[in-house]
């Protein structure tokens, strides 16, 4: 299933838009944050669809019955654009383990490239939810590559859901096809195209640029 949030108008435009936005882009500080901010929409939004049951809470004048999360989630992050949005899911998923996976593009001199993983930090995955989450979903490609290594290491989850700000209609195609029947692709915007380089248009740039400084290489 695709979710995708901007379809619907609430303030997560204007977080969205100011994402965008080339002149507000030179704040650093607000790109990371409106990134943590859209991220704790989302993680709102995904918890209306996780498995619940009543608890007893002790109050100093009783008791009080309420619906609390019977799911363990995991929080499945690509470093490093994604470390601000990973936040914004901590901030509600507060009790979440958490997996980080260091995956970059590694370009050729035709234009073409390859995913590599280097790096992967996972606990078990068996019978947990998983969110994998990254800003920006292209091709979707180091998306599955990521899946692929956390699975590899910490066992299939009993759920996959993949949350990203901007994706573009052919990263979300790739995603579908290739992650477990049943994931749910959370998305604030989907765009149209991509580049011969494979970045999103318009999308935003480079997050991880614009969040941390430009890189070398």
């Amino acid at each position: 299933m695709v979710h995708i949030l901007n379809k619907e108008s609430s303030v997560l435009n204007k977080f969205l838009a100011e994402l965008r936005d080339v002149n507000v882009q030179k704040d650093s500080m607000r790109f990371r944050r409106n990134l943590e901010r859209i991220a704790e929409i989302c993680a709102y939004e995904i918890s209306r669809t996780l498995d619940y049951s009543p608890r007893i809470v002790e109050t100093p004048l009783g008791e009080a019955e309420v619906m609390l999360c019977n799911d363990q989630i995991v929080l499945g992050t690509i470093l490093r654009a994604g470390l601000p949005f990973h936040q914004g899911f901590l901030n509600y998923f507060d009790d979440a383990n958490n997996a980080f996976v260091s995956a970059y593009r590694k370009h050729h001199k035709d234009g073409s490239f390859e995913v590599k993983v280097e790096y992967i930090s996972c606990g078990e995955l068996e019978g947990k939810v998983l969110l994998l989450v990254d800003p920006m979903l292209a091709t979707g490609t180091s998306l599955v590559y990521s899946y692929e290594a956390l699975v590899a290491k910490g066992g299939a989850p009993k759920e996959l859901h993949v949350a990203a700000v901007i994706a573009s209609e052919e990263g979300v195609e790739y995603a579908e096809k290739h992650l477990p029947h049943g994931t749910h692709i959370w998305c604030a915007a989907v765009d149209e195209e991509l580049t011969a380089q494979s970045y999103i248009i318009p999308g935003l740039g480079d997050a991880g640029d614009l969040a941390y400084g430009s890189k070398l290489g």
